[in-house]
């Protein structure tokens, strides 16, 4: 057996012998084949391009379908639980941003860790409706059902549920409901409660409550969650031990419940409040109670058979981390009026054209399997749902669907999901970039605990400050500065928004490449160097140049650079207005080129990747069973264990060849890609849609579709485990990309757009919309043709395949590809090389 290359781990083929790591790393070791798909039932989930429909209340775990059929703004969010308010996972209403914070204690402290934990809050709940007939409750886990279907319906966002219940005296009880969080009416939720008893006459009972489960339970609720794993989960929520909803108001009558909180720590203020309206012929009595942590207005009717009994049930919510809880009550009874005047129709009508106008600017189609748009259009549905409303606050890794990471902003939003909103819908991303800037001053002070120049943000966070106890994967990860640049940068190639870059903007750009030059330096050999600092991989932290890291990095001194350049050049006076404001001046810009220009980025000449790192190939690549069960790995291995090996989390290299592939070659990104793609285990749910991506575009089809296939429905199928926590929200902002950038083959380099398709073989064409610098264009690939309609604005100008395109404004161009949209390139799986090839690269040294 050949010597091992210098500074290459050993790997273990499947007889467990030492063999030389090479470029292919196949030698049995595929750690990414562990994540299989699970079938969706279809039976009790049929297809339905617009829909996601269950016919049946045990479909999916109750976790999973509350995620599922939750309907959110962006600011308000309801899970999907039952209306009867019983057999749940997580009864769950939460407001974007709306928070309580705690002490961390550390075991072993030390200066700058993070010291204050967020944890977003369960809002009052007021989705409970519950219906007794003959004093017999409705019960969904243990009815007699001879119909049920509960669907959510893309095209509306209106969550409907139609069911016939068989009670135990024999009588036939129709419902029908409805729920909707209004994407025109940021602060409302609209409920809707039928009854109909079709053949026998019966006493109705309906109870209608405002619940604060935060910090008490309703009597049916059980404590023992049975779905979720035991042991730790940092994917999951912080829990809070004290009382978080302080009673500031509430009162109740003729149907109408007030509620007023305070959260104990953070001070943030909350205001309720319910109007209810009943039809029917039947007479109906009523009474309303109020308490500290809920309220109930309960109707009594005799149903008479034929009339539908019909309640009506709005909810307003407003927060505010200063205004009193009373005004913030004020508030509510003002939305509730508003919406009262219009009635549940308009509402719902409003809401339809809401959504007509976002899939007009935002639908993917596939001209293949139904089952595949209907998937496609469940994340770009939540991606409506995460961000629309979101506007001065940040999109949650989880939206407001669930309480999974505590309701943190990470760097999901400027990587995985403002590509879809900077292309269809600019203005949401523009919200999602100013909250950002909003939160630079606390960045600036984020900087200065770390001993840096200029601005740090944090990594994870509600409300600007760090709350990430583990600074190894957490406060290491300095990309996020860069990833919001890149962001900002993205967003002004793709919309020309020169003030938003003027006036906050380049603070933004300023202060994070202000950063670089203060943690970096410049070495004996005059390169510029980031050591101490962790990639996207959080299977392998502090680490030394980082590839990722110093590719991101250099983007965002080059970008600083120009930013301040060209506004400079505007000669219209606001360039000293900047320089005042930020005290920068020539010599500044100048080192941020100068590192820029020697930014360390590190290839193997023998191998011919990019080390994902300084030491990365030094390790010993994972060899571990495939058929083990347990993943992932980080909840079942030391994090010591893992960091010591050649294992990945995140595709880190791969996703450096995405954001910044004009800086790499086909071949490098070939020779990466096989290198790190068997290395990936899928442990992410942010790995698969670049690795798909990237596959993508040099022309490994299958593996393109393989990944694109699990991103897919990492929700509808729960690929990971815990869709009961909310839903992925950058995964389904990277299922876009995957379409559009990956089998659409469209980049954005310097502002030119460009298009490469790679449609899978699966599917006769895919279609997609963007928008550019204010021109909206559909875009339709085959495999042997992209047409481009230009549907509105100014002359649409790209390249196809390299050659340049000109779409007039209101004109159609069709454009025949050549046979690289069709060429699919066989993976190589070279098990060992020859024992003279690797000689050959043992005398290579791995080279900056």
């Amino acid at each position: 057996m050949s010597p091992i290359p210098p500074g290459r781990g050993p790997v273990h083929d499947t007889v467990g012998e030492s063999v030389p790591g090479n470029i292919r790393t196949t030698y049995g070791v595929n750690l990414r084949s562990h994540l299989e798909v699970p079938e969706i039932n279809r039976s009790t989930h049929p297809v339905d391009p617009w829909r996601w429909v269950e016919t049946s209340p045990k479909a999916s775990p109750l976790g999973v379908s509350e995620t599922q059929f939750a309907v959110a703004n962006g600011y308000l969010g309801m899970r999907g639980n039952p209306e009867e308010g019983r057999d749940s996972r997580t009864h769950g209403t939460f407001i974007n941003g709306f928070h309580e914070t705690w002490p961390i204690q550390h075991a072993e402290d030390a200066f700058g860790l993070a010291r204050e934990g967020q944890t977003m809050v369960e809002v009052p709940d007021t989705k409970t409706i519950r219906i007794y007939v003959d004093d017999e409750p409705l019960r969904l886990g243990a009815a007699d059902l001879e119909h049920y279907e509960r669907s959510i319906d893309f095209r509306d966002g209106i969550l409907r549920r139609e069911l016939v219940w068989r009670t135990p005296a024999g009588k036939k009880v129709i419902v029908r409901t409805t729920r909707m969080v209004s994407m025109v009416e940021k602060h409302l939720a609209v409920m809707t409660y039928e009854v109909e008893l079709p053949d026998e006459p019966a006493p109705v009972v309906i109870s209608s409550q405002v619940l604060n489960r935060q910090d008490g339970e309703d009597e049916y609720h059980s404590a023992v969650d049975t779905e979720t794993p035991e042991g730790f989960d940092p994917r999951r929520s912080d829990g809070l031990e004290h009382r978080v909803l302080e009673s500031q108001h509430c009162e109740g009558q003729h149907g109408y419940q007030v509620h007023g909180y305070k959260c104990a720590n953070s001070g943030m203020t909350i205001g309720v409040a319910v109007d209810h309206r009943v039809e029917t012929e039947d007479e109906v009595d009523m009474n309303t109670d109020v308490h500290e942590d809920g309220s109930t207005v309960v109707y009594h009717a005799h149903a008479t058979p034929g009339r539908v009994f019909r309640l009506t049930k709005m909810a307003a919510y407003h927060t505010s981390d200063q205004a009193p809880a009373q005004e913030l009550v004020e508030r509510c009874a003002r939305t509730l009026m508003r919406a009262r005047d219009r009635g549940v129709e308009d509402l719902h009508r409003t809401q339809r054209d809401w959504y007509d106008h976002f899939w007009h600017r935002g639908d993917v189609e596939v001209e293949g399997p139904a089952e595949t748009q209907q998937a496609i259009r469940f994340n770009l549905f939540q991606l409506a749902q995460a961000s629309a409303r979101a506007e001065t606050n940040g999109i949650a890794a989880k939206g407001v669907t669930g309480s999974g990471y505590s309701g943190h902003y990470f760097w999901d939003t400027e990587t995985y999901v403002l590509p879809f909103l900077t292309y269809t819908l600019p203005q949401f991303a523009r919200n999602a970039l100013r909250f950002r800037y909003s939160m630079l001053d606390k960045a600036r002070e984020r900087a200065r605990f770390l001993s840096v120049k200029g601005a740090l943000y944090p990594w994870r966070t509600i409300n600007g400050e760090e709350a990430s106890a583990y600074y190894e994967a957490g406060t290491a990860q300095y990309h996020i500065n860069a990833d919001i640049a890149h962001a900002m940068v993205k967003y002004l190639w793709a919309t020309d928004d020169q003030e938003f870059m003027i006036r906050e903007g380049v603070d933004v750009l300023v202060e994070t490449a202000r950063m670089w030059v203060s943690l970096g330096f410049f070495g004996v050999d005059g390169k510029f160097h980031i050591h101490g600092v962790t990639g996207p991989d959080e299977y392998t932290t502090v680490v030394d140049n980082n590839l990722f890291t110093n590719a991101m990095a250099r983007f965002n001194l080059v970008a600083a650079s120009i930013a301040c350049k060209r506004i400079a050049e505007l000669g219209d006076g606001r360039w000293e207005g900047i320089c005042w404001r930020l005290k920068i001046d020539d010599d500044e810009i100048a080192e941020w080129r100068r590192a820029a220009k020697n930014m360390v980025i590190i290839y193997d000449e023998a191998l011919g990747v990019h080390p994902q790192d300084q030491d990365f190939l030094a390790k010993e690549v994972w060899d571990q069973d495939l058929e083990d069960p347990r993943r992932p790995l980080l909840l079942h291995f030391h994090p010591l264990v893992i960091y010591r090996h050649q294992v990945l989390k995140q595709a880190d290299v791969v996703l450096a060849m995405f954001l910044r592939g004009d800086e790499f070659t086909e071949d490098q990104k070939r020779n990466n890609f096989e290198y790190y793609d068997p290395l990936t285990t899928g442990d992410s749910t942010l790995s698969a849609v670049v690795q798909s991506i990237i596959a993508a575009e040099i022309g490994y089809c299958d593996e393109a579709f393989e990944h694109f296939s699990k991103a897919l429905v990492v929700d509808l199928a729960d690929v990971h485990g815990n869709a009961s926590d909310g839903i992925h929200v950058a995964s389904a902002g990277g299922v876009w990309s995957a379409l559009v950038s990956g089998f659409g083959g469209m980049r954005d380099y310097q502002g030119d757009i460009s298009f490469d398709p790679r449609v899978p073989a699966e599917w006769d064409g895919l279609t997609f919309r963007l928008t550019v610098r204010g021109t909206h264009v559909r875009v339709r690939c085959t495999h042997e043709l992209i047409t481009i309609v230009n549907l509105n604005g100014a002359d649409f100008e790209c390249a196809v395949q390299g050659q340049p395109v000109l779409v007039p404004a209101g004109e159609t161009v069709s454009i025949e590809l050549d046979e690289r949209a069709r060429v699919c390139r066989p993976r190589v799986t070279t098990a060992v090389q020859d024992a003279e090839a690797l000689d050959a690269m043992a005398e290579g040294a791995p080279a900056l």
